[in-house]
């Protein structure tokens, strides 16, 4: 079996890429056009973007996408850097690190030093070093075996710290930041540290996912400096519990999510985590935005072919036809359904499995790629020894066949019970799959219902299957097919209008 040219499909190597369905772009095709630090005005405000992860160097999810590609698209507006911890990934890729400050420990946070470098494209990147605290294997928050770190609490606090050390005048002598941009719990301790020190830093924290929260035993409160007055509702106390994502919920200047939708959904008690209160209370002060993340334009195959010729439907059945060969499918003229994801109970993927018997008797097939909960891929393997020639199952992930089944499926299957933002939805789209969602999050966001896609109400599997039956009448009606792929296609996801909003941000922080 040949594999589609890659002028058609692009290439992405799949050790750039470690969370199925949440993240799929390499750090080799990131920003192509950025302009080189030396474009950005003399004038501008300076952004220091505080991270757990970015696709440079490690990622687990979304949030390493954005940290890798919304900097980028800040550096004609703003000069913006990157602070990181010192993982052992970054030190691989580095060697060693020319150190430009020392940063004081406090409490039981230990000292450590930081470095600077620069990306190949120009974007500064600060780098905690700390051999103790972040040299060792596995991911950002766990061993290779998936267990969480038994000191993360001191491991971002110490990232948190650094943040607020820099935002004081303690980092890189000359720079010192506008504005702190936060991003999810593991950086939530920055807006604290500067509250209790009376520093006046307006912060910002985007929420990329309310349900991580990053909770420790209130008897860490010492240990990482945080005053005991602070664990109280108004601060870190979260149902008998020390929150770090609450710190920042609470003491941040201004709180974004990755969608408008979102930004609502939060607010209510389905599903405010919690928070739901305190996260109404920010909408009523003005002081939580919904700003959509986007995705690069390499993800347009009409790049790589000359648009005027460029067919669709000839070029998705090259696609499909190798994306059957590789996962063991008959040859079939039906629709080909697809599932790129983490294998979670998020993610729907219940549901997906309730309707794979109807794509499968209504002459659909389904090809299937991610890892997640035990239980979910043990019944995907079930599916596939069941419907042999009709489901293919891929237990893990590799970038590249990912890209290639949104090249060649026909439909996404995205029923996820919340998503802030998503980002499998607009790559399918761009790659003319129609992406099947619950009406949630980004998802509602980014699909117009019928349009360029299809939307379900509630997260049943009889919500699902309804919207299952509508794309086999789509799929049935060539013309409709047709203009569907079209305008689905056509749809813009790029980062221009989302960093120029966090930059109208940063201005009216402060």
């Amino acid at each position: 079996m040949v594999k589609p040219s890659s002028r058609n499909v692009i290439s992405i190597s799949s050790a750039t890429v470690e969370s199925a369905g949440d993240s799929l772009v390499s750090s080799d095709t990131i920003d192509s056009t950025a302009k080189s630090p030396d474009a950005v005005p003399a004038y501008s405000r300076r952004v220091l973007f505080v991270t757990s992860e970015i696709t440079d160097y490690v990622q687990t999810g979304g949030l390493g996408e954005v940290s890798a590609a919304l900097p980028r698209a800040l550096r004609r507006l703003c000069d913006v850097r990157v602070l990181i911890p010192g993982y052992r990934q970054v030190l691989e890729k580095h060697g060693p690190i020319p150190v430009v400050a020392h940063l004081e420990g406090y409490a039981d946070v230990p000292a450590c030093q930081l470095g600077r470098v620069n990306t190949p494209d120009g974007l500064t990147v600060y780098v905690l070093l700390s051999p103790e605290l972040y040299d060792r294997p596995g991911t950002p928050y766990g061993d290779p075996d998936g267990r969480e770190w038994g000191d993360n609490d001191i491991r971002f606090a110490r990232l948190s710290l650094a943040a607020a050390d820099i935002a004081t005048g303690r980092g890189e002598a000359g720079w010192i930041p506008d504005n702190l941009h936060l991003n999810d719990w593991p950086t939530g301790l920055a807006s604290g540290y500067l509250a209790w020190r009376g520093a006046r830093t307006p912060t910002l924290l985007t929420i990329h996912n309310l349900a991580y929260q990053g909770k420790f035993d209130p008897s860490r409160l010492g240990a990482l400096g945080i005053p005991s007055a602070a664990y109280d509702i108004n601060g870190v106390e979260f149902y008998g519990q020390l929150s770090f994502l609450k710190s920042g919920v609470f003491y941040s200047t201004h709180l974004t999510t990755v969608s408008s939708t979102y930004a609502r959904e939060i607010t209510t008690p389905e599903l405010g985590c919690g928070m739901h209160g305190l996260l109404e209370q920010r909408s009523h002060e003005g002081r939580l935005s919904g700003i959509l993340n986007g995705i690069d334009e390499s993800w347009d195959p009409r790049h790589a072919d000359e648009e005027a010729t460029f067919d669709p439907i000839r070029w998705k059945d090259r696609h499909a036809d190798y994306v059957r060969g590789a996962f063991g499918l008959a040859l079939s003229r039906g629709p080909l359904f697809a599932i790129v994801s983490r294998l979670v109970h998020q993610k729907g993927v219940d549901l997906a499995l309730d309707v794979a018997e109807t794509i499968v008797q209504n002459g659909g097939q389904l090809v299937v790629t991610g890892k997640g909960e035990p239980h979910f891929e043990d019944h995907m393997r079930d599916l596939a020894r069941r419907y042999r020639g009709s489901v293919g199952v891929r237990i893990g992930f590799d970038g590249e066949e990912a890209r290639a089944m949104f090249a060649g499926s026909d439909f996404l299957l995205m029923p996820s019970r919340f998503e802030p933002c998503g980002l499998s939805q607009m790559y399918a789209q761009k790659f003319g799959s129609l992406p099947i969602a619950h009406k949630t999050g980004g998802l509602a966001d980014t699909i117009e219902d019928g349009r360029t896609g299809f939307l379900f109400g509630a997260p049943t599997t009889g919500g699902l299957k309804s919207a299952v039956r509508r794309a086999f009448d789509t799929f049935g009606a060539d013309h409709r097919l047709r203009e569907m792929r079209k305008a689905a296609m056509s749809m813009r996801f790029d980062w221009t209008e989302s960093a120029e909003r966090y930059t109208q941000l940063y201005r009216q922080a402060g």
